[in-house]
């Protein structure tokens, strides 16, 4: 899985929650913008990648369907409508990424079937989260593969986002026979960044426990800008070990939503464990200020909701911490040299 593209088998994983409510999914296929049929290989234009863009839009209007906030990663299961969305705001609280992983485990064990459960370990140095349980019998073989690939790497991000910063993966391990094609492995590996392993005893992500003791640094308004655009922020997220650096983790720390305003100095110094005279240091030896990335982050964020959402200028403008829409109009024409408006019209115009 690339940055910008998904595999459609991802797509039609989601399609088949629809299925299984007893929905017709050609209209959210067509808000989606996608203009084959995920479902059959066979259909008139099949591709076998769909953009993360496409993708998040049919993962929204799934969600909407079905007021199911799964991700499509439980099939079957009968979960409470919202559940993942309570999940969140129930992590939300905890220190570190450690308690949330826990919580979030507990949390699981009490909403959803054997199979969608995940479970935390430590072995030695490294972390473990996976999977407990077997994967649905009643899925198709490449829907399985799906799932499995999909179900950890979206775990991974999802953890990634809630600290700020990337967790750069030990080794990833799969219950399922390695691929016979070389190809497949190696897109394997490129997706998580690490070594993959598969003939394992189940399926699980591993990281070095100095990642559990990061702080959260996400809130309950920045949880509600992730779950309005979701799960585009983490279908585009690096994998952790090409983006590791210092410049990078702190852009992750700032974010995207600057509704309440950004991070203090402060706050970045504290999650990076480091003290203020040396990210100022380290940050210029890499040519570079805390406010250059500052405005940095929100340049790119903006381009980021106004190329793949369908949140409105206003809305776009107040998530930047524009009270004054006409003054982020300004400054995004400052940024880019055209206007919000005009930029957006581009970007349909060229992904028509």
């Amino acid at each position: 899985m690339d940055a910008e593209t998904v595999p459609t088998k991802f797509a039609k994983s989601l399609l088949n929650l629809v299925v299984e409510r007893g929905y017709d999914y050609a209209p959210v296929l067509g808000v989606a913008g996608i203009d084959f049929d995920p479902m059959d290989t066979r259909s008139p234009g099949y591709q076998t990648q769909i953009s993360a863009h496409q993708y998040s839009r049919l993962y929204q209007q799934v969600l909407s369907l079905l007021q199911d906030e799964t991700f499509g990663l439980v099939q079957g299961s009968g979960v409470t409508p919202g559940a993942f969305r309570m999940m969140c705001y129930c992590i939300l609280s905890c220190d570190n990424l450690g308690k949330a992983i826990k919580r979030a485990c507990e949390f699981y064990r009490t909403f959803f079937r054997n199979e969608a459960q995940i479970s935390f370990a430590l072995e030695g140095e490294l972390a473990s989260v996976g999977y407990s349980g077997a994967r649905d019998s009643s899925l198709a073989a490449t829907e399985v593969e799906a799932a499995d690939i999909y179900g950890l790497s979206i775990w991974h991000r999802f953890y990634c986002w809630l600290v700020g910063t990337s967790i750069e993966l030990s080794e990833v391990h799969f219950a399922r026979l390695a691929p016979d094609n070389a190809e497949r492995r190696e897109k394997y590996e490129r997706l998580f960044g690490c070594p993959v392993l598969f003939g394992q005893s189940r399926d699980e992500i591993l990281f070095h426990q100095r990642f559990l003791d990061y702080p959260l640094v996400q809130s309950d308004e920045s949880l509600k800008t992730f779950l309005k655009t979701a799960p585009y922020p983490l279908m585009v997220m690096p994998n952790g070990r090409s983006d590791n650096g210092l410049v990078a983790r702190v852009r992750a720390l700032i974010g995207h939503d600057f509704s309440q305003g950004s991070p203090s100095f402060d706050r970045i110094t504290q999650a990076l464990h480091m003290s203020a005279p040396t990210l100022r240091r380290r940050l210029k030896k890499e040519g570079t200020s805390f406010q250059t990335l500052k405005d940095e982050c929100r340049r790119d964020a903006a381009i980021n909701y106004l190329s793949n959402s369908d949140l409105s200028i206003n809305a776009i403008a107040a998530l930047m911490g524009f009270t004054d829409p006409s003054a982020f109009h300004r400054c995004f024409k400052k940024w880019t040299g055209t206007t919000p408006g005009e930029f957006r019209q581009r970007e349909r115009r060229q992904g028509s």
